[in-house]
């Protein structure tokens, strides 16, 4: 039996609770789950990507342990298409919060069907409670010493207090 890989790629500059929820629920359509964090160097990420990459491994454990399915957290700065290539993915997992994360996703999807039509890209809606979450205004609610305990893994509520102080 071919086993489905899915790529679920993304900065995580920090990881969300938009981002968790997304990867709890992609595990239900994959057997194998590869976490790509992007160093894209353009974004100027608050974190480091070893950072990031730690922040990621550390809230996919339970998510394995309790699904079942491998997941491997893996750094990446090529195209995202040849990056699904070299992981054997079969399928992208992204994730929608508005009508503009579409439009943007399907520019995407096009051109990444043209390198590749045999991979396919599929949407995830954000739950409710997360459709507000931005990585970038989490680092300025942080930034100002709001309280974001409701937009992020704890250990990562943490990190960015210690960032900003």
């Amino acid at each position: 039996m071919v086993k489905r890989r899915g790529l679920y790629p993304g900065t995580f500059d920090p990881l969300t609770l938009g981002h968790v929820d997304i990867i709890e629920r992609a595990v239900k359509l994959v057997d194998e789950l590869v976490v790509g964090v992007a160093i894209n160097r353009d974004k100027g990420p608050l974190f480091t990507l070893e950072e990031r990459v730690a922040m990621v491994e550390r809230e996919m454990k339970p998510i394995a342990k309790a699904s079942g399915v491998s997941i491997k957290v893996t750094p990446f700065e090529n195209l995202l298409m040849q990056f699904a290539e070299e992981q054997n993915a079969t399928v992208i997992v992204r994730g929608l919060r508005a009508v503009s994360d579409f439009e943007y996703e399907f520019q995407m999807v096009g051109m990444n069907q043209a390198l590749n039509d045999d991979i396919e890209t599929v949407f995830l809606m954000a739950d409710a409670r997360y459709q507000s979450i931005a990585s970038r205004l989490v680092k300025e609610i942080a930034r100002l010493n709001g309280d974001i305990a409701s937009f992020v893994p704890a250990h990562v509520s943490e990190a960015l207090k210690k960032k900003f102080q």
